[in-house]
């Protein structure tokens, strides 16, 4: 099988299981809005309380889970059109631990080249996101994730 079609498997079951996930926190959120319905009804000033805090959960969950598919969908849609550029970034060479992850030092040379790109192209959107794309194999997570919040944001501002 080619590499391209066992990408294209892998992330149509990515995919899937994103969907069955989202399936289930919606019925999840469902059933503690029910759970909800049922405290408040009883007429218990406690269980009513109870019931008015349960009803924020599925609020915040449910914004937690868009949020986190607009971000998810940005992400891809940048991938896509770097790599449309030939411009994602190749770490199939790059040396790995026994856990799959790349070495410490191959991903803080591959951040290094990044990051001096990003330098000589400051406006580049597309920089940031490698540059985002070279902070999460460097294992900054906390900088990858604000990061390609800079590269979604101005790549929305170019469109």
């Amino acid at each position: 099988m080619s590499k391209s079609k066992s990408d294209g498997s892998r992330a149509l079951r990515i995919q899937v299981l994103i969907g069955l996930m989202c399936v289930a926190m919606l019925v999840y959120f469902v059933l503690l809005g029910r759970a909800g319905v049922l405290l408040v009804a009883s007429g218990r000033p406690a269980a009513i309380g109870l019931g008015l805090a349960i009803f924020l959960l599925p609020v915040i969950g449910l914004w937690a889970l868009i949020a986190t598919l607009r971000a998810g969908f940005a992400h891809q849609r940048l991938a896509r059109l770097a790599r449309e550029q030939n411009m994602e970034l190749d770490v199939d060479a790059l040396p790995r631990r026994p856990s799959g992850r790349i070495e410490r030092e191959a991903a803080d040379e591959l951040f290094d080249t990044v990051r001096g790109e990003v330098e000589e192209h400051p406006d580049d959107w597309v920089r940031w996101y490698r540059l985002a794309r070279a902070y999460d194999y460097a294992g900054d997570r906390g900088r990858a994730r604000e990061t390609m919040k800079k590269a979604v944001a101005m790549q929305e501002q170019r469109q």
